[in-house]
């Protein structure tokens, strides 16, 4: 029964909140012969591509659908690049300045990425709305000054502004430019998910499915431009179709920066998580002599970055000797932390079991620092010192 900690390097992608919690191992892994690996990385250098084309592609063909799936496309490259670059930090083992680990890195860097994808998707989503609301309460005399207000080169179809393509339908290159997205997408949901049936993997499989949104978002901007081209005064069609993408990343971009602002705040382990450690820790119990005898009573833990740290409570008779406590931690910290997987530190705090149940959450010191119930320290001579020695302020905060 020998487990290791040091296996649990594949945590959770905490900044993957929106579409979904994919594993780390394809994007970090070192083998890039790996079937897996290798289209996962195609995956990631195939957003990339598709943000920047779809960017340029939509602001130089007057197309606010394919701005904002640009966009879209930016919330996954965002999530994957976010993982390479703080995974190894998150990871790091912690250190006397940072004794919980350095998982609030990553948590720090979800918040900055997914705050910018959130003000990005309102922007566009204002951008739509201003573009309907021209078309359909300003005459084409208003509408084209708007245009020309805005941008001072008078008026004419490719307008480059993200937030006034009143000045007619987007190009049909656009078209052809959507069409590619849609059908790259299409490729990479059928390889990726090939390779996840052969391998049986749910991590390789949550990424093909999310190629299909992706190819999804991109029909929705196809027929957004082509109704705008071919259905007669349809031109609004295509700030409609950018306003439903920018709602799906508006949707991304709050998620994502929901759960960083949580986990910087320490807010609990999910229930699953929780679940799946009371499971573990049973069956620790029973592999170890008297493990019978010992009650678990509470599991809590905070998630930092991708790393989870977990306290747990047992009840344990109170006879027992200091060995017999050690070995029944030792058993419960390896089993949990060889099973459970982002599980990074397992406290685990011991109480009597004929002793009453203690409140949740006793060993904090209550958070009054008045100075009726939490008096300042004496000096050697009985007097209260909180006038000659302002230098140790700090300390009667303690």
């Amino acid at each position: 029964m020998r487990f290791t900690t040091q296996q649990q390097t594949r945590g959770h992608a905490g900044h993957g909140h929106h579409h979904h919690h994919h594993d780390n191992v394809y994007l970090t892994s070192t083998n890039k012969k790996d079937a897996g690996v290798r289209i996962t990385r195609i995956g990631l250098y195939s957003n990339l591509g598709m943000a920047i084309v779809k960017g340029a592609g939509g602001y130089a063909f007057n197309s606010q659908s394919m701005v904002a799936d640009a966009w879209h496309s930016l919330t996954d490259l965002a999530s994957d690049v976010l993982t390479l670059a703080t995974v190894s930090w998150s990871l790091r083992p912690p250190t006397a300045a940072f004794p919980q680990g350095f998982g609030k890195v990553e948590s720090l860097g979800s918040l900055g990425v997914s705050s910018m994808l959130l003000f990005g998707g309102l922007f566009m989503c204002m951008s739509s709305c201003e573009s309907l609301y021209a078309h359909f309460f300003l005459d084409a005399e208003a509408a084209r000054q708007v245009l020309e207000h805005a941008h001072g080169h008078g008026h004419h179809h490719h307008g480059h502004g993200h937030g006034h393509g009143v000045g007619g339908a987007p190009s049909l290159h656009a078209a052809w430019l959507a069409a590619g997205t849609v059908a790259v997408k299409e490729w990479l949901y059928h390889a990726t998910m090939k390779i996840a049936r052969e391998r049986k993997s749910s991590v390789l499989a949550s990424n093909a499915v999310h190629h299909r949104v992706d190819s999804l978002t991109g029909i929705v901007a196809l027929l957004a431009i082509l109704g705008a081209n071919l259905l007669k005064d349809a031109t609004w069609l295509d700030p409609v179709g950018g306003l439903f993408i920018s709602l799906l990343v508006i949707r991304a971009g709050f998620s994502n920066t929901l759960s960083a602002l949580y986990e910087l705040a320490d807010r609990s382990i999910d229930k699953e998580v929780s679940e799946s450690v009371s499971k573990q820790v049973v069956k620790s119990l029973e592999d170890v002599a008297l493990g019978h005898e010992v009650e678990l009573r509470d599991v809590t833990g905070v998630k930092s970055g991708q790393n989870y740290l977990v306290d747990l409570e047992l009840a344990v008779p109170s006879a027992w000797t200091v060995e017999e406590v050690h070995e029944v931690e030792d058993a419960v910290r390896t089993r949990v932390g060889g099973k459970v997987r982002g599980v990074r530190r397992v406290r685990v705090r011991f109480v009597p079991k004929t002793a009453p149940v203690p409140d949740r959450f006793d060993e904090f010191i209550p958070g009054d620092v008045s100075p009726r119930s939490s008096p300042e320290p004496e000096d050697e001579d009985g007097n209260h010192d909180h006038d000659h020695d302002h230098g140790k302020g700090h300390h009667k905060e303690e």
